[in-house]
């Protein structure tokens, strides 16, 4: 793993590289990039001049020239220490360059390191350093290279022919990234036509591609760093200097678009800071998290494993199902408060299904097809077809028999299979064979915000007691969208009356939503202070129409579309499964624990009394075993705790004469004497509690 910034580069593996590709491609994108750039600097000079308002957060309008002014010019302005710090700006919704120049009136928001618009900015300039690092050092031609979506750190895909990559090579790697880093070098923007992109990366078929498969009106932009110059949207940090401690990560082999039958491409995970001191934070976290990887835990606890007879599809142990069937037991006891049905669909649908919900068009490489009886069929990745089916099996009415029918709660664990790539498969976070919390709600447009709310509570309830802390965001409504502005409207408004009215902290994330309806995002971040997507909510206009889905409204001759919410609480139970082993580092609290309890009798002669405590503890609910080898007391005491059973109960002949029992609490060295009856009763309280 990598270091700061000071960090001097050992030897590195000899390799070779393409130095006529290198020759050929590197002067050339630049002369075309330069060119472009003096055209576009000297068009806007000749337009610019008027002048503009610009509105900060505060309310403060602050006077500026169209095509002159830059948010950069702004923050000078307001402090020295802001201009120092500011890494992008925000422009009417819109991330923007800190030297970009201004061309309308605006609204402007500027961004530090310390808002989530500034770190990935920050972390996707740096995927730049790291892609300028491997093209002057390998000659490789670069593919894409964005910050991670788990919002720490950054990667590049790149094509090295028969090179692969590992950590040997870093240190070689860091020291061309901090070279660029030392050389302050701007990031620079330009626009460019379809043709003059084509022109520029002519010679990689990887960028190509990527330019053709654009749409036909999409303004093109590339950026500039140093030698290197790159196919990108944007929008960037002002300059590499930024980015003073940078590290690589972690090497792995990738497949270009995702497809296993296309180029095997080398992936490098890097990450970076502005200063090496949160560098050495983060790379002892991240080194602390290895200690709880849930593949190491999930093995030495006897939970789980993989055989490579099933790849991504995971074997749950004795243990490992119980602690499964109690996270499942949990969420569908909250089904029964909250109005929630639990229904069983079917695993594999014909593929008639798939093409009416959409799926067979743009998610079919994603699943499993086979032919049956000369008809294509799929096993189902999501149950939200099937739950279509079901609303639409009989006529539906807002009222049934004087009772409320909508809002209908449908809650399904089914099977789902997702034939994600091998390479892609990691442990339970990423796998073939999943169940979720998986829940859809019919409801009509006025009940959105209260089914909204009901929602969040739901997740704030199970987060708690899980000890996460999460954040929220609004998507709103994306560029290309399905259903008219209005629906749309109507929806955010009542998803914002519903997140005000949580009391929780949100955030708008202008444009981000899905094309078919609004959704609100939430992260959870877990004890190691690392974020995790685990909790769905979206509003979905596209699924009730593509299935005519209607219901009987106070005018029985007329029919109304129902809105559909599609919501997860767990997400899918593997990967809750594995991230809740990571934040508890193997000790799982009482009420979910695999061992809750284990009697260890001092001598032979305990053992009848200790059998008869097991089985009265057994026959409570509760999981407990009794340690009848003849190993001293203190050895089964300590392997107890090894094994990370919540309580150790010690009977000897003097708490057998008087029907007690000596507890011990797993990472604690004293104990305390009580009877099976307040001993059964505390244990019922903690699971009450959710200890």
């Amino acid at each position: 793993m990598g270091g700061a910034a000071d960090a001097k580069p050992k030897s590195a593996p000899t390799h070779s590289k393409d130095e006529e590709y290198l020759s050929c491609v590197i002067p050339k994108r630049i002369a075309i990039f330069e060119a472009i750039k003096s055209e576009q600097i000297s068009h806007r000079r000749s337009i610019s001049g008027d002048p503009i308002k610009i509105t900060l957060p505060d309310g403060t309008v602050k006077e500026g020239r169209k095509w002159e002014t830059t948010p950069f010019d702004i923050a000078k302005q307001i402090s020295k220490g802001l201009a120092s710090n500011a890494l992008i700006s925000q422009v009417n919704g819109v991330l923007w360059d800190m030297s970009r120049a201004l061309e309308v009136d605006c609204e402007l928001k500027l961004f530090t390191f310390d808002s989530d618009e500034g770190r990935d900015t920050f972390w996707h300039s740096s995927a730049h350093i790291l892609g300028q690092a491997l093209e002057m050092e390998y000659g490789c031609k670069l593919c894409i290279g964005p910050c991670t979506t788990r919002g720490e750190g950054f990667y590049y895909d790149a094509f090295y022919g028969e090179l692969g990559l590992n950590e040997d090579h870093f240190k070689q790697i860091e020291s061309v990234a901090l070279k660029a880093v030392a050389e302050k070098q701007p990031f620079e923007r330009i626009e460019v036509s379809r043709n003059q992109a084509l022109e520029m990366f002519s010679e990689n078929g990887f960028k190509i591609e990527i330019i053709k498969d654009l749409p036909e009106d999409k303004t093109i932009t590339v950026y500039r760093c140093g030698p290197l110059v790159d196919l990108c949207r944007g929008p960037h940090i002002p300059n590499t200097s930024f980015a003073k401690a940078f590290a690589c990560l972690k090497a792995s082999s990738a497949y270009w678009r995702g497809n296993k039958d296309r180029e095997s491409l080398q992936r490098v995970y890097g990450i970076s800071y502005p200063d090496s001191k949160r560098l050495k934070e983060y790379i002892a976290r991240i080194e602390e998290a290895k200690k709880y990887d849930h593949r190491l835990l999930g093995v030495k606890q006897e939970l789980f494993f993989c055989h490579p007879y099933s790849p991504g599809s995971w074997f749950f142990l004795p243990h490992g199902g119980r602690i499964y069937n109690k996270l499942m037991d949990f969420i569908k006891a909250q089904y029964k408060e909250r109005g929630y049905h639990e229904v069983f669909s079917p695993t594999m649908y014909n593929m008639q299904l798939w093409e009416t919900s959409g799926h067979a068009a743009n998610y079919k490489e994603n699943m499993f097809v086979f032919e049956v009886e000369k008809q294509e069929f799929g096993l189902k990745p999501m149950n939200c077809p099937g739950h279509c089916l079901m609303f639409e099996h009989r006529v539906r009415s807002y009222r049934v028999d004087g009772f409320a029918e909508l809002p209908l709660r449908f809650a399904d664990f089914g099977v789902l299979h997702r034939n994600e790539a091998s390479g892609a498969l990691t442990g339970l976070t990423r796998v073939r064979r999943f169940q979720q919390d998986d829940a859809h709600i019919f409801c009509r447009e006025s009940q959105i915000k209260d089914e909204v709310m009901g929602v969040l509570d739901f997740i704030n309830y199970v987060y708690n007691i899980f000890g996460f802390t999460y954040e929220l965001k609004l998507s709103t409504r994306p560029d290309k969208y399905l259903g008219d502005p209005e629906t749309w409207d109507k929806a955010e408004a009542a998803l914002t009356d519903a997140l005000n009215q949580s009391g929780k902290p949100w955030e708008i994330n202008e444009g981000d939503g899905a094309f078919y309806g609004p959704k609100i995002d939430i992260s959870v971040s877990d004890a190691l202070n690392r974020k995790f997507q685990c909790a769905t909510l979206q509003l979905d206009f596209q699924l009730p129409s593509r299935f005519d889905l209607s219901y009987s409204a106070e005018d029985e001759a007329k029919r109304e579309r129902p809105v559909m919410i599609h919501r997860a609480i767990l997400g899918s139970v593997e990967r809750m499964f594995a991230i809740l082993l990571e934040h508890y580092k193997g000790k799982w609290p009482f009420w979910l624990s695999p061992r809750q309890a284990i009697v260890c009798p001092v001598s032979e002669k305990s053992q009848p009394y200790a059998l008869k405590i097991r089985d009265q503890i057994h026959q409570a609910g509760y999981y407990v075993d009794v340690d009848t080898t003849d190993r001293k007391i203190q050895k089964k005491v300590r392997e107890a705790q090894l094994a990370q059973y919540n309580f150790i109960l010690v009977v000897g002949e003097e708490e057998a004469n008087t029907g007690q029992v000596s507890v011990r609490v797993r990472d604690k060295g004293d104990h305390s004497v009580m009877s099976m009856e307040d001993l059964l009763s505390f244990f019922k309280s903690e699971t009450a509690a959710f200890h």
